[in-house]
């Protein structure tokens, strides 16, 4: 049984992480994955909603940051 994903890695930016969990979504709904393909899918899933969650909590951050007028230098994680 296949553990990894194809798409492993990290998105390149949080409307490509969005774009491919759209389609993974999709592909899941469809019903015509075999199980193993489910499975993986599906990690694959978490990965990316926890990539954009996170990409929203700095997007957030920052705006609280700004709305404070405290200015500091902001990176993203």
């Amino acid at each position: 049984m296949a553990t990894a994903s194809k798409h492993s890695s990290a998105p390149a930016s949080f409307e490509a992480a969005l774009q491919e969990l759209e389609q993974l979504v999709a592909r899941l709904e469809s019903g015509e994955l075999p199980l193993a393909q489910l499975l993986t899918q599906y990690q694959r899933g978490a990965e990316l909603l926890t990539f954009c969650r996170d990409r929203l909590e700095a997007v957030e951050n920052q705006v609280k940051v700004l709305d404070g007028t405290t200015f500091k230098t902001w990176t993203p994680e």
